[in-house]
């Protein structure tokens, strides 16, 4: 009879026990890479991300553009010129009206931004559109996806609508302005007092005035138009990368 010598119980624990130190280090040691890489990956996309706020940029040349051009035609005496034409004042309102919708216009141009940066650093912990929408899509199929990026698509849209109606409304102003202006100019005509020498100075004078105010006001709702429809087309590109943005990692997710 053969007899085989096996271990002692004492050999085996032994040996189990290295081997479960093992692969309990080389565990722990492979999910500590895994979390130095997540973060090296995180410091890495940090940097390299240069078109954070880059909307917001865009928005700030943009308008300081205008506004320099707006101080060299005050350098050349335009806006007073303007100023001291228009009796009316109708002028300065509609340029109140534009810096209104400029302010609009600028909160939306962040509101957008943000929602870009958040979008392009996703983080499930941070609430953003982005989260929100993700939320919305959980669990629906391919039909019912559809129809929540139409919604989104809808608010999207509409929440920047109030800015091409200011700038829109800054050229009915305009045309407002000119009707006015015409009034002011038909008002001093008297056919009956034509042929009085002394009576034709007063009525020039304000046919003159009235012209001067229809011509004004036209000019600076024009291209007070012009300026926030600059700013529309801006906050609109803006927008449509968001939605197609949001749609695509959207169905990315949906996916995986």
């Amino acid at each position: 009879m053969a007899y085989v010598l096996s271990p002692s119980p004492a050999e085996v624990s032994a040996d189990s026990v290295d081997e479960r130190l093992v692969t309990t280090s080389d565990a722990a040691d492979g999910a500590a890479g895994e979390h130095i890489a997540w973060i090296m990956s995180k410091v890495r996309n940090g940097k390299a991300d240069h078109r954070r706020s880059l909307l917001v940029l865009r928005f700030a040349l943009l308008n300081l553009l205008g506004f320099a051009l707006l101080a060299v035609a005050h350098s050349f005496g335009l806006i007073e010129t303007i100023w001291s034409a228009d009796q009316t004042r109708f002028s300065a309102g509609i340029f109140f009206v534009f810096l209104g919708g400029l302010a609009f216009c600028a909160l939306r141009i962040w509101q957008t931004s943000r929602d870009l940066d958040q979008l392009r650093s996703f983080d499930p912990l941070v609430q953003s559109r982005a989260a929100d929408y993700l939320a919305l899509i959980r669990g629906a199929e391919g039909d019912s996806r559809a129809l929540i990026a139409s919604s989104q698509r809808l608010k999207l849209t509409q929440r920047i609508s109030l800015v091409r109606q200011v700038a829109n409304s800054l050229v009915l102003l305009g045309l407002i302005g000119t009707v006015i202006g015409f009034v002011i100019a038909l008002s001093g005509v008297d056919p009956e007092q034509a042929a009085n020498v002394k009576a034709i100075a007063p009525m020039v004078s304000t046919m003159i005035e009235g012209m001067s105010t229809a011509l004004y006001t036209t000019l600076v709702g024009a291209v007070l138009n012009l300026w926030m429809l600059a700013n529309y087309q801006l906050l609109a590109t803006g927008t449509v990368k968001l939605i197609t943005g949001l749609v695509e990692f959207g169905e990315l997710h949906a996916r995986t």
